[in-house]
């Protein structure tokens, strides 16, 4: 069954950047889609960014021009590299996959199968 792996959650102050990792582990095939949501206190899963094969990358409108998602060189690997970070940006990180279905709205966290275990980012002023 494929499980998704996270890394590179941390503090920093407005204005700093992190990098996001996430790898899929024991898969058979490709997924469809991969993205990152984020879900902060009190508020609902929010649809980051997301790939999709032959669609290219979509990105929310709070994180266009700051945000930015690729696919690294092994299968099922994405990266979110986050610059010009806000305190609004805190939030628990969650990458996730569609494996063998279809996906119409990216952006929807239910239109995904498989979830990381979330990573914290944390942003101060």
């Amino acid at each position: 069954q494929e499980q998704l792996v996270e890394s590179g959650g941390g503090s920093v102050q407005a204005g700093g950047s992190l990098r996001l990792s996430c790898a899929a582990s024991e898969y058979a095939y490709e997924a469809n889609c991969m993205a990152w949501f984020r879900q902060a206190p009190g508020k609902e899963r929010e649809g980051v960014a997301a790939i999709c094969s032959g669609d290219g990358t979509s990105y929310a409108d709070s994180v266009k021009g700051r945000f930015t998602l690729s696919e690294g060189n092994a299968e099922n690997t994405v990266y979110l590299q986050m610059t010009n970070l806000k305190t609004e940006d805190t939030a628990t990180y969650y990458c996730a996959a569609a494996f063998g279905i279809a996906t119409l709205d990216p952006l929807r966290w239910d239109q995904y199968n498989t979830w990381g275990q979330g990573t914290q980012v944390t942003v101060s002023s």
